[in-house]
């Protein structure tokens, strides 16, 4: 089982007065990377928040967002009434030294200002434990998204590496006639320089064309590339989700299949690496996205 990193989450409530609405976003990134935004008088507790977030959610670029709405009677913001008697004298003042005056100081003083300001609210304990609670319950259904993300990219790399496997069969299917065509390559140049060269050991001639034959040989490449398949299918379904561990697995089977285009020597074989190779960039482009 496999999880995307790119998810959502989002759970609401009512306490007292006060509805709260907790949002998470993630999208892939190597490491944890939390951005928190939330009023100011949590912002003691942003910490312990992080350590949730990064013990529930674990990688991924994570936007947790919290928005505090009163329903109630009270208000978070108070008059600061020692300045505003303070505008209304200037007002008046002002009004009577220009011979004018005002029906609506109240209007005007409300626009002044720092009159109406907000008032720091003191963090309550049980607005916090509910506000975790909120957030759990948005990070199991990111969680969920995640899932559900993980298992479309899980077929898709299953349908994938099945690919490369197949294609690699091809390699296999021709690996006979390359043989014969490198076999004939060889002993072609080895005659010709035989008549010219009237001293030619022919036992050197037999180990220099097994030498280049093993130089060229790619059996131990093509079982090395099907067991790296399989070992990467294996880790698909493991219990945990492990993109890094697919990231370095996808690594060996390019080198697997480098190597063999390096040897290849034949026309088939080159377009099967090629072909090979496009599946797994389109594998490696999504693995960075997995958790």
């Amino acid at each position: 089982m496999i999880y995307s990193m790119t998810g959502f989450g989002k759970a609401s409530g009512e306490l007292g007065n006060k509805k709260f609405v907790v949002e998470l976003k993630s999208l892939n990134s190597k490491q944890a990377d939390i951005i928190v935004r939330m009023p100011s008088n949590y912002k003691e507790k942003e910490m312990e928040l992080r350590s949730l977030l990064y013990n529930t959610l674990e990688r991924g670029k994570i936007e947790f967002s919290l928005f505090v709405e009163n329903n109630g009677a009270e208000s978070s913001h108070g008059v600061n009434q020692a300045l505003a008697r303070s505008y209304y004298s200037q007002l008046q003042e002002l009004g009577e030294s220009i011979g004018e005056s005002s029906d609506d100081y109240l209007g005007i003083l409300m626009r002044m200002p720092e009159v109406l300001r907000p008032e720091r609210e003191e963090l309550d304990p049980e607005e916090w434990q509910y506000i975790v609670h909120l957030t759990r319950q948005a990070a199991e259904k990111l969680m969920e998204f995640r899932e559900q993300e993980g298992a479309k990219l899980e077929k898709d790399f299953r349908e994938r590496v099945n690919e490369i496997v197949s294609l690699s069969k091809i390699v296999e299917d021709n690996e006979d006639d390359r043989i014969n065509s490198v076999k004939e390559r060889i002993q072609k140049s080895l005659n010709e320089l035989a008549t010219s060269e009237k001293n030619i050991d022919s036992n050197r001639q037999e180990q220099e064309l097994i030498y280049y034959l093993e130089k060229l040989d790619i059996t131990e490449e093509k079982v090395r590339l099907k067991a790296h398949c399989d070992y990467f299918v294996e880790t698909l379904g493991g219990d945990k989700s492990q993109g890094k561990k697919l990231s370095f697995i996808t690594q060996e089977i390019g080198r697997e299949i480098n190597t063999i285009g390096s040897k290849a020597n034949n026309a088939p074989i080159q377009r099967a690496v090629v072909q090979m190779k496009d599946e797994l960039e389109k594998i490696k482009e999504q693995i960075l996205n997995v958790l």
